[in-house]
């Protein structure tokens, strides 16, 4: 087996991180075949992506073995190579992403969580901003998601102090979407990803770039790109399929189209 698994799930993309006796820490290989898998789920037939862990784990971020390794990647690569290009294809993927926390997720794990659309924790899972821990500090966009998702001074008190923050913590400061019990987070995070594929994809997707591009435009550039977008969303077969199934009152088929 592979350092990552990858199944498709009726449109659901599920891919597992898959080196559970390092707690899905992250080496070179595992990342550049995530960034591959990613880029292979911007095919049509994908229509939503599953990012999971396996075995106790979500992700426990580096491999700190090879991040101190003189003959490895080095810092500046790791970043640039690794994290920076798997979290840019997870927030332009046209498909909504959801991250399903089994365990702990440490350091670039948690934030690779973070950057999904939605992310749903099992009980047991805990999130750490494990990087001031060792003298470093966060990357893979936790400096960019966490002041967004939960406010600055939570921002500054999770990523200086580095504490450990439970699933229903993370909840009751906006962290992430939902917590469900530990032997049914697979089941209903797949249950939420087919739910998702099977909504207006291209909707979904001018949404997500809504919310992109909300973090650094004022009201007056929201506004205009909310005119912009909803003119792309008006010309699907979606919308079309949406307003007829509406006046007709049935369910609606939507395509992705």
């Amino acid at each position: 087996m592979g350092s990552i698994l990858f199944e498709m799930k009726e449109q659901v993309a599920v891919i597992t991180l898959n080196r559970p006796e390092k707690f899905n820490a992250f080496n070179r290989e595992m990342a550049l075949q995530l960034q591959a898998l990613l880029d292979q789920c911007a095919d049509a037939t994908c229509r939503a992506v599953l990012i999971t862990g396996a075995g106790k784990a979500f992700c426990s971020g580096q491999d700190l073995g090879e991040a101190i390794d003189p003959q490895g990647p080095g810092m500046e690569r790791i970043l640039k190579e690794h994290y920076n290009p798997i979290i840019s294809r997870i927030r332009s993927l046209q498909k909504p992403v959801v991250a399903a926390v089994n365990g702990v997720a440490a350091g670039a794990g948690a934030n690779l969580a973070l950057s999904c659309d939605l992310c749903i924790a099992g009980n047991s899972a805990s999130f750490i901003q494990a990087f001031s821990k060792i003298g470093l500090v966060p990357d893979s966009g936790g400096s960019f998601f966490l002041p967004r998702l939960v406010g600055w001074q939570r921002a500054a008190g999770l990523m200086m102090l580095g504490d450990k923050v439970s699933s229903t913590e993370a909840l009751q400061m906006g962290l992430i979407w939902k917590t469900v019990a530990d032997e049914q987070l697979q089941e209903e995070a797949l249950a939420l990803a087919k739910q998702l594929a099977a909504m207006p994809t291209q909707a979904l997707a001018l949404i997500k770039e809504q919310l992109n591009q909300s973090a650094t435009n004022n009201l007056a550039q929201q506004l205009e790109l909310e005119d912009q977008l909803q003119q792309q969303a008006a010309a699907t077969e979606d919308f079309k399929e949406g307003v007829n199934a509406f006046l007709e009152k049935r369910k609606p088929l939507f395509k992705g189209q």
